[in-house]
């Protein structure tokens, strides 16, 4: 009889066109996210292990970067005999630096096979073995009078982080009910925004940022590894993962089941997947140069391509290097702009945190609209008010407000948006590639920012803020025009949105191609070649 009446029901609604259930329209997201406590430890716990370690590492040199200069300097002259020539010291600090991220580059190149074969939660285990590892050659660094250790360290903790980065976002957006996807998916940058600022806040003197202390705060990262470690395993598998690709419907259920809990509608998760199941019959997981070459999905990956690169060419960094300038013309004193840069560090996380809370009834597309837009407007801006800041008296006050609303279309834009987009725009055949793909360009841009980025600050100034104005510019336009919106919808029925967005295109372009074609012969002017 229960079975007969929710058949019904759903025919009913299926008849009258509503797409939700009542009380879901009914239930706020965050009401809906505490109901599933378990979804909520898989946020929480993959997200400590997972964007927070890449975030940390992003911010957390800047403070010991005096004394991890020290030591390479005093080791050196302790083996050579002679102190380093100051180029030589900056080229060994560049590459420290950079080591992260070609250490992330070379594992994010194996994040999407290696979670395939293994598994998300296990391969993100497994993970965490590195990160250890790395915060073991940290700790002892400065007591074996070694820099090379921290080059190793440096470099497994790259790879960490690109394995996290990609697998993390794979396993909750996997895990979260097509309600919830786009909160969870906010999460991932959240964990970034939140690694960053306490990569500041543990670096102050008055923590971690000492002569003393500065080891144990390069080796933190060994700590949120090993309670990842030993908290992930109680956790389910991904549901999408053991159905789509393990092909275990029992086991599928059964972590459906312990993820929304007692209470939670499997229905119209269990429906979802066994469509796209159907759809992906017969076909395997496409590699990297299937993925360049398909059309279906053309669109797709191009969509991939500019939000990634943008993340990197947004301006973000250049913002945060002038704040400290801006900050101190606008009379802070020098011993508060740590403090005012952990202001802005807590910007980045509120706002990453309030985009959470209203995702899912703004949507994706209209917030990366904004954020694009807002960024670019705030820009231009921002570049007048440097100018003439030599010239009025109250323009860094203009500045300094200018940054705290930059930093607010970032985080609630593209910062909150773009990491989970693979996971939700590409079947999972394609998955694994896209998340490649993704990650290899959020490397490449890490690593060439960090490189060629003080080259631009130093020939251009402030005005290298218009290259990012042209980039964030491009990119709102390119997300207005052929970006679709993904809320509550399904991977098949984005797929379909992508195609009646572009075919629409496509045939008014055929449409007026064979107008111009038909024309000579419908005047008689045609003529022979």
């Amino acid at each position: 009889m229960h079975h007969s009446c929710t058949v019904v029901y759903r025919e009913a609604r299926t008849a009258f066109g509503s797409e939700q259930q009542p009380t879901e329209t009914m239930t706020p997201a965050l009401q809906s996210l505490l109901e599933s406590p378990v979804l909520a430890a898989v946020m929480v716990i993959t997200g400590i292990g997972g964007t927070f370690q890449y975030g940390f590492h992003i911010s957390v040199l800047t403070s010991p970067s005096v004394y991890v200069k020290a030591l390479v300097n005093s080791t050196c002259a302790r083996r050579y005999g002679r102190a380093l020539e100051a180029w030589e010291l900056s080229l060994l600090w560049s590459f420290i630096v950079s080591t992260y991220s070609i250490g992330g580059l070379l594992s994010s190149q194996y994040a999407g096979r290696l979670a395939t074969i293994y598994g998300r939660k296990r391969c993100l285990v497994l993970n965490n073995l590195v990160a250890i590892c790395a915060a073991v050659l940290m700790g002892f660094s400065k007591t074996a009078a070694s820099f090379e250790m921290i080059l190793a360290a440096r470099f497994l903790y790259g790879i960490n982080a690109g394995l996290g980065l990609a697998v993390h976002t794979m396993y909750i957006l996997e895990c979260a009910p097509k309600r919830l996807r786009g909160m969870v998916g906010v999460s991932v940058g959240c964990f970034v925004s939140m690694g960053k600022f306490f990569g500041q806040l543990l670096g102050i003197s008055e923590i971690f940022g000492t002569e003393d202390k500065w080891p144990v705060l390069l080796a933190f990262s060994g700590l949120i590894g090993l309670l990842q470690l030993v908290s992930l395993p109680f956790l389910p598998e991904s549901p999408r993962y053991l159905l789509l690709v393990r092909g275990d419907s029992s086991g599928c259920e059964k972590a459906l089941r312990q993820i929304l809990g007692a209470h939670g509608d499997l229905t119209v998760e269990v429906e979802e997947m066994q469509a796209e199941h159907a759809a992906q019959q017969g076909v395997k997981n496409h590699s990297l140069m299937e993925l360049m070459l398909s059309r279906a999905v053309r669109w797709q990956l191009v969509t991939i391509i500019i939000t990634f690169v943008t993340l990197q060419l947004c301006g973000i960094n250049a913002v945060y290097l002038y704040s400290s300038d801006v900050f101190r013309a606008a009379g802070i004193p020098e011993h508060h702009l740590r403090y005012v840069a952990l202001g802005t560090g807590l910007c980045e996380v509120s706002t990453s945190m309030g985009c959470g809370m209203v995702i899912e009834r703004t949507g994706k597309r209209q917030l990366l609209i904004l954020g694009y837009l807002g960024m670019a407007a705030i820009l231009a801006i921002l570049t007048v008010t440097l100018y003439l800041q030599v010239y009025v008296s109250w323009m860094p006050y203009c500045s300094t407000v200018l940054i705290f609303i930059y930093i607010f279309f970032f985080s609630s834009g593209p910062a909150a948006v773009t990491a989970p987009l693979p996971g939700e725009i590409f079947s999972q055949s394609f998955k694994a590639a896209a998340f490649t793909v993704a990650c290899t360009l959020n490397w490449v841009g890490l690593f060439l920012v960090g490189m060629v980025f003080p080259l631009i600050v130093e020939h251009l100034g402030y005005f290298c803020f218009l290259i990012f104005f042209v980039f964030c510019l491009g990119s709102g336009v390119f997300v207005w025009y052929h970006v679709p919106e993904t809320r509550n919808k399904s991977i098949l029925e984005i797929t379909a949105a992508f195609e009646r967005m572009h075919s629409k295109d496509e045939l008014s372009m055929g449409t007026k191609l064979r107008g111009l074609q038909a024309t000579p012969s419908l005047s008689g002017l045609g003529t022979k070649l």
